[in-house]
């Protein structure tokens, strides 16, 4: 019997228990990582992932906390080599059949994503980082620092999905989720003022480059791997079917199991929006729809403009480091275009109004 993690994948003591973790043996070398990029020597950062590989004997003996963290650290050399022009697979073949069952074992992609990279990193002097460079670090604080808030905002998102807009508990719910989005802000807020886009775009962009094997090609870890869509999902975006709804298809396999049971769940569904306005419309009023109706408006009003405020900074950033006279990628490493994020900020602007103008 294989041995299991210590609870929920994001719940706080797993997050610690993965960042503790170092099954590999991986320390010495991925401190070594910076200066093997720094040269861009490729047969160094070759030489490293080939002697972290683990036998799939061996792969059978890890927790699942110990394949997270053994992916977080392969994730780091797949990274380094396809950064520096060749592709990890073709250089170190071997590689996989570790990297399709360290996939199965935790039921994700078979190679890192944004949770490997930022979440389940660990602190101090065992940081996983491409450049050492502060900014960088800077990068992944903004990841970690959401992720609980974030965690808990879709929980709270999956009852609104069953909550009644007439009911109290649907605006309790809402402002709920508002709080908790609002660290999306403060993260945002930190790389904009700590974190240029000339770095990002020219140092770091190019570690998140896609790799391919198998005939399947993966995404590197990308800040659309962040879900906050999976609350959009929930507000606004369930029963849509434009090009934000079609480009997170592509995101939701770089999610937790968790994440894409409750995608799956509310796709095709109606939105809190939509069950709102339409409870108001139906009862000819907001006044005439419910003791909580007016207060549930008046919340999602609340918790669209605190999605608007992120939208709005998160394009601000993308359109300065994907600038063409920047930019070294017509598109971020998850596949979203600007024209993309200023579509997504649009449309949560149009849903505010809609909610606004039932009240």
């Amino acid at each position: 019997m294989r041995a299991t993690a210590n609870s929920e994948y994001g719940a706080a003591d797993q997050v610690d228990a993965v960042r503790t973790a170092d099954p590999l043996g991986a320390d010495l070398a991925c401190r070594d990582l910076v200066r093997m990029n720094q040269r861009a020597d490729v047969a160094a950062l070759v030489r490293g992932l080939r002697a972290l590989l683990p036998e799939l004997d061996r792969v059978a003996r890890f927790t699942d906390d110990e394949c997270l963290a053994a992916m977080r650290d392969l994730g780091m050399f797949l990274g380094s080599i396809k950064r520096h022009g060749t592709e990890p697979a073709e250089a170190v073949p071997e590689a996989v059949p570790v990297l399709a069952e360290l996939g199965r074992r935790t039921g994700m992609v078979p190679r890192d994503t944004v949770l490997h990279y930022c979440v389940w990193n660990p602190d101090g002097v065992r940081r996983r980082t491409y450049t050492g460079d502060a900014q960088e670090r800077v990068l992944q604080d903004s990841v970690r620092h959401v992720f609980p808030a974030l965690r808990t905002a879709l929980e709270g998102c999956d009852e609104l999905a069953r909550a009644d807009p007439a009911d109290a508990r649907f605006a309790e719910l809402v402002r709920m989720i508002d709080g908790h989005v609002a660290a999306m802000v403060e993260s945002i807020d930190l790389v904009l003022g700590e974190v240029g886009p000339v770095f990002f775009a020219r140092t770091l962009r190019p570690y998140f480059e896609e790799i391919t094997f198998g005939g399947v090609t993966y995404l590197g870890p990308a800040a659309a791997q962040v879900p906050l869509w999976l609350v959009d999902e929930a507000v606004w975006l369930a029963d849509d079917s434009g090009d934000y709804a079609r480009f997170l298809h592509e995101s939701v396999p770089y999610t937790l199991p968790r994440w894409r049971a409750l995608h799956a769940r509310w796709r095709g569904t109606s939105s809190a929006v939509t069950r709102l306005v339409r409870t108001v419309e139906e009862a000819g009023g907001v006044d005439r729809a419910g003791p909580g109706a007016r207060a549930g408006a008046d919340a999602l009003v609340g918790l669209l403009r605190t999605l608007i405020t992120f939208r709005g900074r998160h394009f601000r950033i993308a359109r300065q480091a994907y600038r063409e006279d920047v930019r070294l990628y017509a598109v971020g490493s998850g596949g979203a275009s600007i024209d993309l994020l200023h579509q997504v900020l649009l449309l949560t602007r149009q849903n505010a109004r809609m909610v606004r103008a039932v009240t």
